[in-house]
C-alpha cells in the first residue's frame, strides 16, 4: 500500500516534470522564430533584400555611431536604440533558455560561445542572403545579450536554491 502511493506521487512528479520540459522547449522554439522573423522578414526592422552587400567589419564602428544619438527623441535616436538595446534584448532570452533547458549544464563561457555561434550564423546569412547587413558590432552586442541572460539566470537560480 505504502508503495502504491510512493509511486503514484512519483508519477505525478514525473508528469509535471516532463510537461515543463515540453513548455520549456515550446517557448524557445516560439521565440527562436521570432528571433528569426525579426532579422530575416519584418519589413519595418529594414528587412527588405538589397541590391549590393552591406556590411561592418570594424568592431565598435556602429556602436560609436548610433551611442551619440540613443537619448535623441527624432527617428535616429529610434533607430540608435533599436540597434544598440535590441541587439543586446534580443539574445536575452537566449542566454537564459540555454543553461535552462540543458538543466545548468551549460554555463557562462559556454553561453557566450554559443550566442556568438548563433550571432555569426546570423551575420554571415545577411551577408549572403543580402538581407539586413553583416556588423561585426552586432555579434558583440548579441554576446552582451546572451552573457546578460546567463547572468539573469544564475542569480534567478541562486534566489531560488536560497529560499529551499
Amino acid at each position: 500500500m505504502v508503495c502504491q502511493a510512493y509511486y503514484i506521487v512519483w508519477r505525478e512528479i514525473m508528469n509535471k516534470q516532463k510537461f515543463h520540459n515540453v513548455m520549456k522547449w515550446i517557448i524557445f522554439v516560439i521565440y527562436m522564430c521570432l528571433l528569426i522573423y525579426v532579422v530575416f522578414f519584418a519589413e519595418s526592422m529594414g528587412r527588405t533584400s538589397q541590391t549590393r552587400h552591406i556590411y561592418n567589419l570594424e568592431p565598435f564602428k556602429e556602436i560609436k555611431r548610433f551611442w551619440k544619438y540613443i537619448l535623441d527623441n527624432d527617428s535616429l535616436g529610434r533607430i540608435a536604440r533599436l540597434n544598440i538595446i535590441g541587439n543586446v534584448v534580443a539574445f536575452i532570452p537566449f542566454g537564459i533558455f540555454l543553461p535552462v533547458l540543458s538543466h545548468r549544464r551549460i554555463k557562462l563561457i559556454a553561453t557566450t560561445l554559443y550566442s556568438f555561434s548563433l550571432s555569426l550564423a546570423i551575420e554571415l546569412t545577411q551577408l549572403i542572403t543580402m538581407v539586413g547587413s553583416c556588423d561585426v558590432d552586432d555579434l558583440i552586442l548579441n554576446c552582451l545579450g546572451g552573457l546578460t541572460g546567463y547572468i539573469i539566470y544564475a542569480v534567478w537560480y541562486k534566489i531560488i536554491r536560497r529560499e529551499d
